[in-house]
């Protein structure tokens, strides 16, 4: 795994730990400060996945030590919800293969070009590729901007992709999201739980919208999809009545 050469002890060690959803279903939960995401991590008796990357090699190395702590294999597979920075700029300190959809590989292949100072970030926010959240929280996330590294995912998600891990199976699914349009849930059918991570979001790059053919769509997923739980990138998880209602709310 790459890290830099000037290692800082992790931030988060006496604050996050590995919280159990079920035997088989654990979240390393979410930090507002920086806008880290939660990590949702499957145990399974022959392979491990973990859902997101975070938001940088610290990220995922606290991550890790949770895992460790608990004696947990390192992830097998890390499946990249949807390209955003804060889910994908740990990807260069992962374990595992690491798999996205073709438009998020892409998007990162695009993203990987892009150049780290407080002038070009500005000038991106300016020119529409990003947005001033991300940079105020990129900035307190990466104090040294050369810390950033930005890597593509190993192997591409084309359609509805069945994983047996050892004793738990899941589904990868690419489907409509109102926050990104190369979004990737994870269904654990015996769970009854979809990891939705950001996907049921407006879209923060264009307007703050729902927009509300995808939004049809993205409920239509929601309602034909047998899952008792929403679980979310940034906040706690709801339950599938809930989040129906609430998005519902959205609809014009």
């Amino acid at each position: 795994m790459w890290q830099p050469k000037k290692v800082m002890e992790p931030r988060n060690t006496n604050l996050s730990k590995l919280i159990r959803l079920s035997d088989r279903f654990f979240v390393y939960p979410y930090e507002e400060r920086t806008d880290r995401p939660n990590l949702y991590y499957i145990l399974g008796d022959d392979y491990s996945v973990a859902v997101d990357a975070g938001n940088s090699w610290r990220h995922v190395h606290e991550f890790y030590d949770a895992l460790k702590e608990m004696n947990f294999p390192l992830p097998s597979y890390t499946v990249i919800s949807h390209w955003h920075w804060d889910h994908t700029f740990g990807l260069n300190a992962i374990h595992g293969v690491s798999l996205s959809s073709q438009k998020t590989h892409d998007k990162l292949s695009e993203v990987m070009k892009w150049s780290w100072t407080i002038e070009a970030m500005k000038q991106r926010e300016i020119e529409g590729l990003d947005i001033p959240f991300c940079t105020e929280h990129i900035l307190i996330e990466y104090p040294d901007l050369n810390e950033i590294r930005v890597v593509t995912t190993d192997e591409i998600i084309g359609q509805e992709t069945e994983m047996d891990l050892g004793g738990i199976q899941i589904r990868i699914i690419p489907a409509p999201s109102t926050h990104t349009d190369d979004a990737l849930y994870v269904y654990l059918p015996s769970e009854k739980a979809l990891i939705v991570e950001d996907a049921d979001c407006e879209d923060f790059y264009h307007g703050n919208i729902y927009d509300q053919e995808t939004l049809h769509k993205m409920i239509s997923f929601f309602e034909s999809t047998d899952y008792m739980y929403h679980y979310l990138g940034h906040a706690k998880r709801e339950t599938n009545e809930f989040a129906l209602n609430r998005l519902k709310g959205e609809l014009k």
